[in-house]
């Protein structure tokens, strides 16, 4: 009795836990507080497809415990009950429920589909090819000739017509607020459009497994007003390699090393190779390597010991002097297409 006590009070606490840790998580992360229109529709048919789980669920109990109770063997009752077998209206009731609840979610789910299937033109959406690499994203506007890494920017209240497609394997490219995964093929196009209602931040995810950092595939979203981000695609397209204003003998020491050892994996300014991430608005990105907050100790980890901080990514280790690291650094915190580049980046 005690060994049944003790299982149902961790099964209690274990309950409990599980109710709790639901609360936690941001909005931008999370698939349950929709952000846009095509993550609206989507939680439409969770929530419709829930609510027809637990209606059969609480109709399967409790016609469970009735029959428990009902039919339950009474004291001095012998021998064996009455069998009753074939029920035309039962067998009728039990073909006829499950069918017409198909279609209830049938119907919703259909047109669902064919609204989030359609393909937008330029002259409708924001057009933005999106190629995975293990383990970091590339971010292409055609329309714009602006290309960049890891951070994805959008116009907030306007469609955006997504390319997808892989540089080695399978990956899934997911962000939670806006809309579901779809897969990004090596030699296979796929296509989706989303839309973010309001600005801020958003967080993106490789939702399948992909290699040693596959976890660690992360990116970011950051959402627009349409005048800012016109500004913004302006800039890119017409900022230089390094700022002068912002270049420090340091800096340009390290332009030199950059244009020596890897300006032929990373673009800046629209020169460069495509192997690696477009580097032109480094400065201004979030992460580094795309986990850790941009700051010069991270980036000086990461340039030092790349497959320390993300194992099994492409950049080779460069085998720089401290020297050599600083002066990179320095240079790399000037590729910037906002007016500052941010404090704590030069700390």
């Amino acid at each position: 009795m005690k060994s049944w006590q003790q299982f149902w009070r961790q099964l209690f606490l274990f309950g409990l836990l599980a109710l709790t840790l639901t609360g936690c998580g941001i909005q931008e992360l999370s698939a349950l507080k929709p952000q846009g229109p095509v993550a609206a529709m989507q939680f439409d048919l969770m929530k419709l497809s829930f609510s027809i789980m637990i209606g059969v669920f609480i109709v399967v109990i409790l016609i469970l415990t009735y029959v428990l109770i009902r039919y339950r063997k009474r004291p001095g009752q012998e021998g064996i009950p009455k069998q009753v077998e074939g029920s035309h209206t039962l067998e009728i009731l039990w073909t006829a429920i499950p069918f017409l609840l198909l279609i209830i979610m049938a119907i919703p789910t259909v047109t669902t589909g064919f609204a989030l299937s359609k393909e937008y033109d330029n002259k409708e959406a924001l057009q933005v090819n999106v190629t995975a690499h293990q383990f970091w994203w590339e971010f292409e506007y055609p329309d714009l000739g602006v290309a960049t890494a890891q951070d994805l920017v959008l116009p907030v209240g306007k469609k955006v017509q997504f390319t997808l497609n892989s540089a080695d394997v399978i990956h899934a490219f997911w962000i939670p607020a806006l809309g579901g995964k779809i897969d990004t093929n090596p030699g296979l196009e796929n296509k989706m459009w989303l839309q973010a209602d309001r600005t801020g931040t958003f967080y993106g995810k490789c939702a399948e497994l992909c290699g040693a950092s596959h976890a660690l595939m992360d990116f970011k979203v950051e959402v627009m007003e349409q005048a800012d981000f016109d500004k913004w695609a302006q800039k890119m397209k017409t900022v230089q390699s390094a700022d002068p204003k912002k270049a420090t003998a340091s800096a340009a020491e390290g332009q030199a090393i950059f244009e020596k050892s890897c300006l032929g994996c990373h673009a800046v300014a629209g020169k460069g190779g495509k192997l690696g991430p477009n580097l032109t608005n480094f400065a201004d990105r979030m992460r580094v390597a795309g986990i850790k907050p941009n700051e010069r100790k991270y980036l000086e980890e990461w340039l030092k010991d790349p497959q320390k901080m993300k194992p099994g990514n492409n950049m080779p280790n460069l085998n720089l002097s401290d020297d050599q690291v600083n002066a990179l650094v320095d240079y790399l915190y000037t590729l910037s297409v906002k007016d500052e580049v941010k404090d704590e980046n030069k700390q």
